[in-house]
């Protein structure tokens, strides 16, 4: 599979932004998938995962409530709706997918990679 992500952009604090991963080639439907950020200087993190049809998702503890991730394996897309930002947000997000089932929180535990979308979240 081939994942893109899109939507990211410049918002001010307290704003909102919903980010997207869209599957080029094969079905998304076959892999959970995940959101993972990295912000300047920083490692890697995770963000939110779901499951392949949707019915399990897992966060990150740092945006429990404001973010919420979700699909439409019909129209092959993850999403990522991200309310009340903060300038801490500010990361470029990568999404990722896996076969196997199961939703992991490390890097390792994914094996497709899309190219990062910048979200900027100013104060």
């Amino acid at each position: 599979v081939q994942l893109q992500a899109s939507g990211g952009g410049l918002v001010q604090a307290g704003g909102s932004l919903r980010l997207s991963c869209a599957a080029s080639v094969g079905a998304l439907s076959n892999y959970a998938v995940a959101w993972f950020r990295q912000a300047p200087g920083k490692e890697r993190e995770f963000v939110a995962a779901i499951s392949q049809r949707g019915f399990s998702t897992n966060y990150a503890d740092s945006v429990k409530g404001r973010f919420t991730v979700s699909r439409d394996n019909t129209k092959k897309t993850v999403y990522l709706q991200m309310n009340s930002l903060e300038p801490e947000d500010t990361a470029v997000y990568y999404c990722a997918g896996r076969l196997r089932y199961g939703l992991g929180n490390q890097i390792i535990d994914y094996d497709y990679w899309g190219q990062g979308t910048l979200v900027t979240v100013s104060s």
